[in-house]
């Protein structure tokens, strides 16, 4: 669970193009889909972008895990913070469900904003 969790994480931080797609690849199914509030993506090329995009809008932000993972069956959730690395409370506070897949990649994620800027 803390496994998956990090290399989600990870993806999230990557912030160089190819070494993104590439982490994106070794923890999305090729037919994941991401949701939450602002997004609803599938696969590996629009989860990419999507992250990338979030890069944009808050440069020099990190995601960072916020509390323990929590699992049952093929599902984890956890919170995660985004903010300025190791800058006290992140700006953004979510929480986010996964289904793992039977290879033990992500095939879904739901998404939620428990906490965002004004």
């Amino acid at each position: 669970m803390t496994e998956i969790v990090n290399r989600y994480l990870t993806a999230w931080n990557t912030t160089d193009d190819e070494a993104r797609a590439k982490a994106v690849a070794d923890v999305f199914t090729e037919d994941a889909r991401y949701v939450d509030p602002l997004a609803d993506v599938t696969g590996h090329e629009a989860i990419t972008a999507l992250i990338g995009g979030v890069h944009a809008q808050f440069p020099g932000f990190v995601f960072g895990p916020v509390g323990e993972a929590d699992a049952h069956h093929d599902v984890v959730r956890f919170r995660w913070g985004l903010g300025p690395d190791g800058a006290g409370e992140p700006p953004v506070i979510g929480a986010d469900a996964v289904t793992l897949a039977p290879d033990g990649r992500i095939a879904l994620v739901v998404g939620f904003l428990d906490k965002v800027p004004a």
